[in-house]
């Protein structure tokens, strides 16, 4: 850090790359230092929206190890180099800011768990459901006891990877499969409000995305601390836009709230009569600000911890713990029996 901007290195510069480098250009205490991708048009791409020169530009993460300039990186990269890079990073002394999912495996996440411990870096994760308005604002109503005891929570992740399969269709993998790459958002965000779920039963299938190796459609069912139970669904390959449509039912109100959506809306009480009858509760629309993929408050607060030294907001544990339901997720569909959910201990 020098004169208190932090220098940053976005590594992966596509779509979800360039929000990142955008995030950074509206911190004022952080400067986009170096970017790295493999292909040369994304670089390009990424230096249109950066009005000053950028120190370092590379096609190869390596020659970023060692430079003493740089303070942390920002991983926008496919899921399956999470790993290698991430634990080269903490041994060089640099701070991690790695995409999400974590890691497509246990093994994966344990290690860099590990390397994490045994170097005293900072890795954070971005599951970035956790910094978008509503999805907060929801929380705070729940915190706040407003629809009661929660016990019954769902939420899901749908629309069509066709249109994106990644760069060299990097997501098209067997080990890649659209529940853990991407439901992850849908459960970290059940397990970030209604804690971790102790069990799982799944049903899977594969009628949309039929050359893809993987199941496309997954169901996921929970239960959850304090005798609450939940779903997730997640379908990589349906049509319609993207969703993270979320319903948490309590014993004295409902809340609606998703990506995309202006307001979260509250059902409270036990009805009313109308004309003499009982009629449903009314709802309450509370507006909020659409603030998707939010990862400008993500980094604001992945800067704050390094400067106070505090641990990361979303930290390897929470990252690890989404892939450990989202795995144990995959393996109960394929084996057709309800499974514990193991969470890591390193």
């Amino acid at each position: 850090m020098e004169n208190g901007i932090f220098n940053i290195a976005v590594i992966g510069t596509s779509g979800m790359g360039r929000r990142h480098i955008k995030g950074v250009l509206a911190n004022p205490n952080a400067r986009v230092y170096a970017i790295c991708d493999l292909e040369q048009s994304q670089l390009d791409l990424a230096q249109e929206i950066v009005e000053y020169p950028i120190p370092v530009i590379t096609q190869d993460y390596k020659t970023l190890l060692g430079d003493k300039n740089l303070d942390a990186v920002i991983l926008v990269v496919p899921d399956p180099v999470h790993k290698e890079m991430v634990c080269a990073f903490l041994r060089d002394g640099k701070a991690v800011l790695c995409e999400k999912p974590m890691a497509l495996s246990m093994e994966d996440c344990e290690e860099m768990m590990r390397v994490e411990k045994e170097t005293g870096g900072m890795l954070m994760i971005g599951q970035v459901a956790r910094f978008t308005p509503a999805y907060i604002m929801a929380k705070e109503l729940v915190d706040e006891g407003r629809i009661g005891d929660l016990y019954f929570v769902e939420s899901e992740y749908a629309h069509s990877y066709t249109i994106h399969p990644g760069v060299h269709n990097w997501r098209i993998t067997p080990e890649r499969n659209g529940f853990i790459g991407g439901g992850c958002h849908a459960v970290d965000l059940l397990r970030w409000i209604a804690g971790n779920p102790t069990e799982v039963m799944a049903y899977s299938n594969h009628k949309c995305l039929t050359d893809w190796p993987a199941d496309d459609c997954t169901i996921g069912i929970y239960k959850f601390p304090n005798g609450v139970i939940g779903k997730v669904f997640a379908s990589i390959g349906c049509s319609r836009n993207y969703t993270m449509r979320t319903c948490l039912y309590g014993t004295k109100g409902t809340i609606i709230c998703g990506y995309g959506m202006p307001e979260i809306t509250i059902y409270e009480g036990e009805g009313f009569l109308e004309n003499g009858a009982l009629a449903f509760t009314k709802p309450t629309k509370i507006p909020v600000e659409l603030k998707s993929h939010n990862v400008g408050s993500e980094l604001e607060v992945f800067l704050e911890a390094l400067v106070e030294g505090k641990p990361a907001p979303v930290p390897s544990i929470e990252g690890a713990s989404t892939v450990a339901v989202c795995t144990t997720t995959v393996r109960s569909a394929h084996e057709g029996r309800p499974l514990p959910i193991i969470y890591p201990t390193v």
